[in-house]
Parts: structure tokens; sequence; C-alpha cells
């Protein structure tokens, strides 16, 4: 099974996941990932991570604390919509 990446941005003052992203292509997840942590240099109330994983199911066991809270219809784009 191929590794599917998820980039999430979670504020931490709120906290709230604020953006969540699957990624099939590693280059691209990585890129992105580059991106955020180069536009939110210096805001400590932020957490920007790049999980690989086989499923956000997984993800959801390992990382569930950015998902508390999250609404059924976040966690269904997330797991089915490719970046």
């Amino acid at each position: 099974m191929a590794l599917i990446h998820f980039l999430l941005i979670y504020d931490h003052r709120q906290q709230k996941l604020l953006g969540a992203k699957r990624y099939e292509d590693p280059t691209e997840a990585v890129e992105a990932y580059g991106q955020l942590e180069r536009e939110h240099r210096g805001d400590e109330g932020l957490e920007i991570v790049l999980i690989g994983s086989d499923s956000l199911e997984t993800i959801r066991q390992t990382h569930g604390n950015y998902f508390d809270g999250e609404t059924p219809a976040v966690l269904e784009e997330l797991a089915g919509a490719s970046a």
C-alpha cells in the first residue's frame, strides 16, 4: 500500500485544526510543508506537521489530539480528497 501524506495546521491557542490536506505525491507534500513553515515562521501558536501513513484512520489513532472536535465533513473530505 502506498504512503499517503497528511499536512496539518494546528492552532494551539484555539485548540483547533485550522487546515488539513491529503497528498498522494510525496514531493508535492514536502514542498507544501516547507512553504507553510516559511510562511508561519516564528508563530509559536501554530504547529505544522506532515505525517505519512497508510490511512487517515491510522493518523487519527496515532495523532488523535489534532482531530478532537473535528466535524465529520472535515474528516470525510480529508479521507477522500486528493491534493
